[in-house]
Parts: C-alpha cells; structure tokens; sequence
C-alpha cells in the first residue's frame, strides 16, 4: 500500500465517528465515566499506530509502542502494556493489509489499557483517599485531644480565677477587717481623749475649788493680818501714857510688833507661793488670840495704874501746900529723859522723813489735779468728743509704744512727733491728723496721758527687756527738759505706782481696808486677789530701772543750756534715804540692785570717793540688816545684791550696763 493511499484511509478513520473521540491523559475519574457515556469515537493515537505501522512494514525490527514515548510521564503498566506481542510482530514482518478492523482492534487494546490505568488511578484515588480519612480521622483525634486540654486549660484558668477571687475577698475582708480595727483604736483615742479631758476637767473644778479654798482662807489670813494691826494702833495710846504712869508697857509692844511682823512674813510668803494653808490660819488665829490677850493685859495693867495714880493723886492732895515749893524747884530743874528713851538704841528709820512725805502728796496731788482739770474731756457723752479724745490719745501712747533700740534716727522721729504734738502742731494718727488745740483741755490731757504711758512702759516693757530702759528714759528726759509739766505727772504715775522711787514704805493706818493698803504698797489688786510676790518685783523693778535711766541721760539734741529737770543728784538723795530706812523684805535688796545696775556707774563717775563709801557702808552694814527682815525662801535678791558688790569692789568698777546709749547708737 502506497503511502498516500494510507493517508487516504487515515483520512477516512478521522472523519469516522470513532475517530471523533477525544482522550485526555490527566482526565479524572468523573470526565472518564461522562466519557463512556458519549458514543464511540476515534483515538487520537491513530496516526501514531498508522505511523508505526506504516514506517515498519518492511523492517526486521519488533513493534514496540512505548506507551511512555508520546506522554512521558505514563506508568510501568502502561509501557508493558504497549508492547506487541511476537505474533504480532511476526505478523508485522510480513506485509500485511492494515484495515480498519485492525485498527479498531489496537484501539480498543489501547483502550481497555486506559481502563485498567483508570481503575488503578481510581483505586490509587481511593486508597489516598482512605489515607487522607484515616489522616482526618488522626486529625480529628488530634483535634479532640487539643480541644480536651483547652477545656482543661480553660478550667484550670476558672479554677485559678476563682481562687484569685477567693484570695481577693480574703484579703478584702482582711482590709476591712484592719479598718475595723482602725476605727476601733480612732474610736478608743478619742474615749481615751474624752476621758483625758474629763479627767483634767475634772482636775480643773479641784484646782478651781482649791484656789477658791485658797482664796477664802487668804481672806481670812487678811483679816487675821487686820485685826492684829488693829490691835497694834489701839497700843499706840496706851504706850504712849507709861511715862505719866510710870508702868514699862514696851513688853507689850514689843510682842506685839514681833507678831505683826510675823503675821506679815507669813502672808508675804504665802502670796509667794500661791495660797496659805490651813497651818498658815492657825498661826493667823493664835496670833490674833496672843494679840488680844496682850490688848486685854494692857488695858488691865494700865487700869491698875490707873487707880493707883488716882490714889496718890488723893493721897498728894493733903500734901498739896507743902509740896507746892519742892514742886516748883522740880519744874525748874531739867526733866531726866525716861528710861526707855536712855536706853533706846539707836536704828535706822522705820517711817520716812516728813521732807519725803510732804513731797510725796504733793506730787499725788498734782496728778489729781490734773485729773480733774481733763474731767469734762474724759467724760464727755458727745461722740465727736469721745472720737477726738480716743484719736489724741492713740497720737499720745502709739509713738511711745514704738520706742526700741534699733536706732537713734528712729528714736529721734519718734521724739519730735511727740514734741510737735504737744506744742500744737497736727500730727498724723492713722491717716487722720490731730492736733492738742482741738480742745480747751487737750494739752493738759496730752501731758497726763503721755507721763502715764511712760510709766507703763516701765512696768511692762523695761519689766521684760532690761535694756530698752535707756531708750525710753532718754526720750523722758528730753520731753521733760522741753515740757516739765510731762515730768511732774510722770513723777507723780511712778510714785503712785512704785512708791519705793521716792522712796516711800507706805505705813499702815487705823482703819484702812486692807486691799487699800496694798494698793498703796504698789500691788495690784483685781477682784480681792492679790498678784504674786515675783511678778510685783518684776514690775518694780523695770519701774526703778527706768527711773535710774531716766536721771542720767539728757537728750543729745536738746538745747543742754539748764541743768538737768531731774538730774543725778536725786539719784544720790535716793540711795542715801534707801540705805537709811529700815529694809522691807525682799524689795530693797530687788530695788538696790537695779538701781546700782543701771546707775551705779554714772553714780561713780559723778561722786567718786563718796561714792565708794556709800558702797562700803551698804556692802559692810546695811546688807546684813537686809538678811534679818527676809527669811531663807527670799535670799536671790540678797544674794544678787551681794553678788554685784563683790565684784564692784573687786574690779573696782562698776560696768556700763546693757544697752547704755553708745554715741554710735545716734549714727544708726
């Protein structure tokens, strides 16, 4: 057969209905079965078969289809399957007739190869498919056991959230537990400090009842002090007929002074330290019962005397003529001293000299003077008035109350806007200006108010601070040069305060009320209660201590043509009236020192030798007379006193005192 009849017949098989037939060699399983559904169609291997065929019919060679040759990729099966046969080949070796049945045969071989390929890809399909279940199965079993442990993790997590919340609410009730406690221990501090307070309460109405106890038997030890100076005075008369009686009465009085004076020792010293006790009382009333039978011997001894006086002026009467000439040459001859005046010893005085006295009522008298003339200011009901007076008197006692030790500029403008004011200038008090002229009577109310707030300055301010003496007593040297009317009712408010600058022990008289009396002594007194021992010497002392500043500095920028007001001289006149006057407890050796402190240098200076032997005498003599009248609770005077002269003499000096103006103080 020619080569193109073979086309020819190649031709005709494609145009046959088998030759339409489509394979594909990667066809799944479900296009294989829709495949078998379709009619019968032609290999597409048929040219191949025909080229084989066609190519060896005259060749030696075996036919051999490699299956894999077209499509690499085909399987051991496959390649087996494509060999021909040796009868085939024999067949082949011989020149045949390829017909279409021939053909159709080796297609349906092919065929049926594909087939069988088929069903191994299917069971291959199959098998992986058993492999991935049994996979998803493991998976499965995998995924259980995953999902097992997350359950078991997720309730292991409850388990510790729970346990988490338990710990929590334990320690939230711990927290509140503690909170409790801490309200409890609040609540207990504030029961503790309730009954704190009940308690000192409690000890406050004891302490008052006790001062009240305190108080009631102070009165009662005043009264006892009373009644027996009462009976003091009402010896007086008596005392004073024994010359003409001839009956020696200084027994009794002197038992009596000597129960006044310890009466007096027991009520100073029970001031000192509060309030007396019921044992203080009774010395209070044995002493009153002494007293009164001392009184009631007296009047018994001096009506015995009396009668008997009575008697022999009968008896004398008989006598009368003949005695009349032996009278007459008594009376002309001396009279001899009685015997208690021979034999009086010679002391220190207990009263003042009637100098000192006069000059004392004379200056109280001026500042109740003064006090009248300003009556109709004080007491004035008008409100302009009354808002004039209060303006001048904040102008008076604002600059005092500035006075310090920081400068001599501002010492000086404090001085000159006093000075203006008092003589008539405006002067501004608080963003308002005022001015003395505003009243007939402001002047004189400016000078009284001025002295007063000097002296109380003294007592408040010098009292605590020592050193501002100097600065406050050099301005009331310079206002006193300027105005001496300052000067007398500065003069006249310290007496009355401080008697001892004088110095004047107040005596007691018959029928003072007793809080009038210490009143006059300087105590203050509030409601019957006396102020204690040591804050009275605080304030006599800074009053003593400013009167000392006062008479030794004169103002440096004064005129200085007259003497000054009230110079050193009576600084001399005072310590030799204080060293002459019976002591007075603890106050003259407090008064002493101050006064030798601030100045006893400018003493010094100004006397010199003089000086020294008025030291002497306090240091060898006067000072033990001190330590007779004070008992041992009030010996830190004394001793102070003593102390300072030990070192004078020493040192034979006295130093500047603290806060002594230097001339650098004026530049500051």
């Amino acid at each position: 057969m020619s080569t193109r009849r073979d086309w020819a017949t190649l031709e005709a098989l494609a145009l046959s209905p088998k030759g339409q037939l489509r394979y594909s060699r990667d066809a799944g399983l479900e296009d294989i079965l829709a495949a078998s559904e379709d009619s019968c169609k032609i290999s597409p291997y048929c040219a191949w078969v025909l080229n084989n065929i066609v190519t060896k019919q005259t060749e030696d060679i075996p036919l051999a289809i490699e299956l894999s040759s077209p499509p690499k990729s085909h399987d051991k099966p496959e390649t087996e399957f494509c060999k021909p046969s040796e009868d085939s080949l024999t067949e082949t070796k011989s020149p045949v007739k390829l017909n279409s049945s021939r053909v159709e045969g080796t297609i349906l071989l092919y065929e049926s190869w594909r087939k069988m390929d088929t069903q191994d890809k299917l069971q291959q399909r199959v098998e992986l498919m058993e492999q991935h279940s049994k996979a998803v199965a493991n998976q499965a079993v995998e995924q259980l056991k995953r999902y097992d442990e997350m359950m078991e993790l997720k309730l292991r997590q409850e388990q510790d959230q729970r346990r988490e919340m338990l710990e929590k609410s334990y320690k939230e009730a711990l927290g509140q537990q503690e909170k409790l406690k801490e309200q409890h221990r609040h609540r207990a501090k504030l029961l503790n400090l309730k009954l704190r307070e009940a308690e000192q309460q409690r000890q406050q109405e004891q302490e008052r009842l006790r001062q009240e106890e305190g108080r009631e038997r102070m009165r009662k030890l005043c009264a006892l002090q009373q009644e027996v100076l009462q009976l003091v005075q009402q010896m007086e008369p008596n005392y004073k007929q024994q010359g003409s009686l001839r009956l020696d009465l200084s027994a009794y009085s002197n038992r009596g002074n000597q129960l006044c004076s310890m009466l007096s020792n027991v009520v100073r010293s029970c001031s000192e330290r509060g309030f007396p006790t019921q044992e203080d009382i009774s010395v209070g009333d044995r002493a009153v019962q002494e007293m009164r039978a001392l009184v009631s011997n007296m009047h018994r001894d001096v009506a015995a005397a009396e009668g008997k006086k009575r008697a022999e002026e009968d008896a004398a009467k008989e006598k009368q003529k003949a005695a009349e000439i032996e009278q007459q040459a008594k009376a002309q001859a001396p009279a001899p001293a009685p015997h208690q005046i021979q034999t009086r010893k010679q002391g220190l005085q207990k009263k003042a000299p009637k100098s000192l006295l006069q000059r004392y009522r004379q200056t109280l008298n001026k500042c109740d003077e003064c006090l009248k003339s300003i009556d109709q200011l004080i007491t004035s009901k008008d409100t302009q008035v009354k808002m004039m007076k209060t303006e001048l008197q904040k102008a008076v006692t604002t600059p005092v109350a500035q006075i310090s030790t920081i400068g001599g500029t501002r010492l000086r403008d404090i001085f000159d806007k006093l000075n203006n004011l008092l003589i008539g200038k405006e002067v501004s008090s608080r963003n308002r200006s005022i001015s003395v002229k505003a009243h007939p009577q402001g002047l004189e109310f400016a000078y009284y108010k001025l002295a007063e707030k000097f002296v109380k300055q003294g007592e408040e301010e010098v009292a605590a601070h020592h050193e501002s003496a100097f600065c406050i007593g050099v301005v009331v040297s310079g206002i006193w040069e300027l105005h001496p009317r300052v000067g007398e009712l500065f003069l006249a408010h310290l007496y009355k305060k401080c008697p001892y600058t004088l110095p004047y022990y107040p005596s007691y008289k018959e029928g003072t009320p007793l809080e009038d009396y210490q009143r006059e002594l300087g105590y203050l007194v509030v409601n019957g209660n006396v102020e204690q021992q040591d804050v009275f010497l605080k304030r006599m002392s800074g009053m003593i201590r400013l009167y000392a500043a006062t008479i030794q500095l004169r103002w440096p920028y004064g005129t200085g043509q007259g003497p000054h007001p009230h110079g050193l001289n009576h600084g001399w006149s005072w310590l030799a009236h204080m060293l002459n006057t019976e002591p007075l407890s603890d106050i003259t050796p407090t008064l002493l020192f101050d006064f030798l402190e601030v100045c006893g240098n400018a003493l010094l200076e100004q006397y010199q030798g003089q000086f020294w032997k008025l030291l002497q005498l306090l240091k060898d003599e006067y000072i033990q007379r001190i330590e007779m009248n004070v008992d041992s609770t009030q010996m830190g005077a004394v001793n102070r006193l003593r102390e300072f002269l030990r070192v004078t003499f020493q040192h034979k000096e006295i130093p500047l005192p603290k806060g002594y103006l230097e001339p650098s103080f004026w530049r500051r």
